[in-house]
């Protein structure tokens, strides 16, 4: 694996052993980062699943103001914090070493208001199906809270894993395909909505 673009062009990142944790493609990350373009400059973006960490560090390579990695598995998260050591990323970033749903639900009760986040990116196990549903219908449901007026939440998928036109306040407005692998990109309603307009 690759850094694509920006900041840390070429650089290359370590992936956790196995098959557990299955990394965004540089492909696939390509595509989902020409459609960011104009958006991910100065975001807050959250990468939720995030394994090695590649889509958040390509965001933080290509402008993002920050990024809050959460993964649940300690050997992703050692291979985590050493491709950001390896990058030598000081600052800009946090790590939450807990599952998406705990990260979300912890978001959404916090007596503070969180930074909301700008840009949302969750790659679950292919196979988790459930965790789709909990994770997307968590973000629809705390909307308000967790994400910023006008935020896009991108959910990596399977191809032939359908999902679902809606979440809460969440509504589909793209879905990219390309090999076996799919990316469904979601605003609130109100906000897609008003693009329509």
């Amino acid at each position: 694996m690759r850094i694509i673009a920006g900041t840390y062009r070429s650089r290359r990142l370590e992936a956790p052993p196995g098959l557990n944790t299955r990394p965004t493609s540089d492909r696939l990350r390509e595509t989902l980062f020409n459609v960011l373009a104009p958006r991910i400059c100065g975001a807050v973006f959250l990468d939720l699943y995030a394994g090695s960490g590649v889509v958040g560090l390509e965001a933080l390579s290509r402008g993002a103001a920050s990024v809050t990695f959460v993964e649940r598995s300690p050997a992703a998260l050692h291979v985590l914090r050493r491709n950001l050591e390896q990058l030598r990323i000081a600052g800009g970033f946090a790590v939450r070493a807990e599952t998406a749903a705990a990260f979300l639900r912890s978001a959404a009760k916090a007596g503070s208001k969180p930074e909301p986040h700008e840009v949302v990116f969750l790659d679950p196990p292919y196979d988790a199906a459930q965790e789709y549903a909990v994770t997307l219908g968590l973000l629809g449901g705390a909307a308000h809270i967790v994400l910023a007026p006008g935020a896009l939440v991108i959910a990596e998928h399977r191809r032939k894993q359908s999902l679902d036109e809606r979440y809460g306040s969440l509504h589909r407005t793209r879905l990219l395909e390309q090999g076996d692998a799919a990316l469904s990109f979601y605003e609130t309603a109100t906000h897609a909505q008003d693009r329509r307009l």
